[in-house]
């Protein structure tokens, strides 16, 4: 194992790309209704290539999650924030029950096994993976008043019980979330976030990559005028309840001005644009529809406009239909107006806030015209922010430096906490800000998947060979006792939150369990096989106060173990 060994000092990023290579191949396996996954095969694929002795960078692991992590929060921001309030209660529940069933089974455990303290709160660590109670407990032990030598041997304990459970930690959560979660609730992660989305929408369906209706609410027709000879654009135009505008006329092979007085002949060619409902009401009435006619096809766009005039916000929809000349909007239609990313209802009583979003659908002569009197259109761009992502991590990581204490216990964040708690902050005031913050999906994506995968497999890369020898040099006693305390207080948690707190939503459930472990691999496979980010705000509650709540565990263990 030299060479291997060798070309891994060299250059050990070979060996995370080769972990995330291996790991998501053999997360594609599946067994049953069982799959591994490609953040817990990345996670194991890393523990193996450990083995050879890879010595990585620990900044590493930090850039990684902190990508992962403000990714996530920038997604989830504006329904995090409206998520607060009462409504939050079973999320803290949930962070709650697990937080003490963690402790009592540590504790419970470390008695009946005669553990010392350095190696229950070393074991709480690790089967609960939370990093920071090593460094609670290990101010605690200090504060015992032991021998140098004792407490030297109980702080170094703490780090071997760490080593020994941190990696089942993090895969038996996912096995947990991902697996027996959904077997309890007899559906799966993905049938329920895609349920939670469209009740979230309105009922509106969401549409994936590549898809479309079959039957789209807008659309264009051409006609060749033969009942309708006789009338003017404007008269054919207010015919229909649901707006269509004449958007072109050609009459003997020549194109002429569609002015609203213009009056057709038979023979003439129009093209209608507007609603379906409304061009098929008037199909009957105008004559033949044809395929094609030279010259007579017209280039539609759709933009997104952040509504910031006076005169359409803190009105009703009603008000402003009323107050809008009919020469502004002609041949404008809206598709959507958005809220924080959701859908309002289009109804005469809505009304309309600063920063709502409104989808304009027409040609780009009329949407521009309607845009420049409503606010700033939000130009597409695969482009992304960095003046104000690179502000928000650094924002993220200032936040996840500052330490509180009560008494002798340091409370943090950590750079996770605070990229988490960044990424809302910014992702909220992007939905308010529409013009600034660009990030597309892909590139949060990319965040998500890399920041996630790429952090667990530089913690098996890290961990993996040490907890393997120490295992095999003190027996399986430690590794099993670290298997409980993974599993049992997740069990507790999750059954008290289907039969108790009344959890009926399998991706929302998963994603509340998840950020009360604070198992950040565990909610990045959920993430995965929801396809969308449903289980987000239950994570970034539970997560919050998980941090906080397990991080306390260190003195209490060390207290009462």
């Amino acid at each position: 194992m030299s060479w291997p060994h060798a070309l891994f000092a060299q250059s050990p990023e070979i060996a995370l790309f080769l972990s995330l290579a291996i790991g998501y191949w053999i997360g594609k396996f599946q067994f049953g209704k069982f799959q591994l996954g490609g953040v817990a095969g990345s996670l194991l694929a890393a523990v193996i290539i450990s083995q050879v002795g890879v010595s990585i960078d620990n900044g590493i692991k930090s850039v990684l999650f902190a990508l992962f992590i403000y990714a996530v929060g920038y997604e989830s921001g504006p329904q995090f924030f409206r998520s607060l309030g009462r409504q939050s209660l079973r999320e803290i529940a949930m962070a709650t029950v697990l937080a003490v069933s963690g402790l009592v089974t540590v504790v419970l455990l470390a008695r009946a096994f005669g553990l010392d303290k350095g190696l229950a709160a070393g074991i709480a660590a690790g089967g609960l993976t939370q990093s920071a109670i090593i460094g609670t407990a290990g101010a605690a032990i200090a504060k015992l008043g032991l021998a140098a030598d004792e407490a030297g041997r109980l702080q170094a304990n703490v780090a071997i019980g760490y080593a020994v459970t941190y990696i089942f930690g993090s895969f038996g959560a996912i096995i947990v979330c991902v697996n027996v979660l959904p077997w309890l609730m007899r559906r799966s992660i993905r049938d329920d976030a895609i349920k939670a989305e469209a009740e979230l929408h309105a009922g509106a369906h969401s549409y994936g990559v590549g898809e479309h209706a079959a039957t789209p609410e807008l659309v264009g027709r051409i006609y060749r005028i033969e009942g309708a000879a006789g009338r003017s654009v404007a008269e054919i135009e207010g015919a229909s309840a649901p707006p269509i505008s004449i958007e072109r006329v050609k009459r003997n092979g020549v194109l002429i001005g569609t002015e609203p007085s213009l009056r057709l002949e038979t023979g003439d060619i129009v093209l209608l644009v507007g609603r379906r409902a409304g061009v098929v009401d008037l199909s009957e009435q105008l004559g033949p529809e044809l395929e094609a006619s030279d010259g007579m096809d017209v280039v539609v766009v759709t933009r997104d406009v952040a509504i910031t005039a006076a005169a359409f916000v803190k009105r009703t929809v009603a008000e402003i239909r009323a107050a809008t000349a009919e020469t502004l909007r002609h041949g404008v239609y809206v598709i959507a107006v958005k809220r924080a990313g959701n859908p309002l209802p289009l109804e005469g009583g809505t009304v309309i806030e600063p920063g709502d979003v409104v989808s304009l659908y027409g040609t780009a002569e009329d949407v521009q015209r309607l845009a420049r009197q409503v606010g700033s259109i939000i130009i597409p761009s695969d482009k992304t922010d960095f003046v104000f992502h690179g502000l928000g991590l650094v924002a993220g990581l200032l936040i996840g430096l500052v330490v509180l204490r009560f008494g002798d216990i340091p409370l943090t964040l950590g750079s996770g906490g605070g990229a988490l708690l960044s990424g809302l902050a910014f992702g909220w005031y992007r939905s308010r800000n529409m013009t600034i913050g660009n990030m597309p999906s892909a590139a949060s994506t990319l965040l998500r998947d890399l920041g996630l995968a790429g952090f667990v497999a530089v913690v098996g890369l890290q961990s993996g060979l040490q907890a393997v020898s120490t295992i095999a040099e003190k027996g399986l006693s430690i590794f099993l006792i670290g298997v409980v305390v993974t599993l049992l207080p997740l069990l507790i948690t999750m059954l008290f939150g289907r039969y108790v707190l009344r959890y009926d939503n399998t991706a929302i459930f998963a994603g509340a369990l998840s950020g009360a472990r604070s198992a950040n691999p565990a909610f990045g496979e959920v993430l995965d096989k929801a396809g969308n980010a449903i289980p987000t705000t239950p994570f970034a509650i539970t997560y919050a106060l998980a941090n906080v709540f397990l991080t306390l565990l260190g003195p209490l263990v060390v207290a009462f173990a």
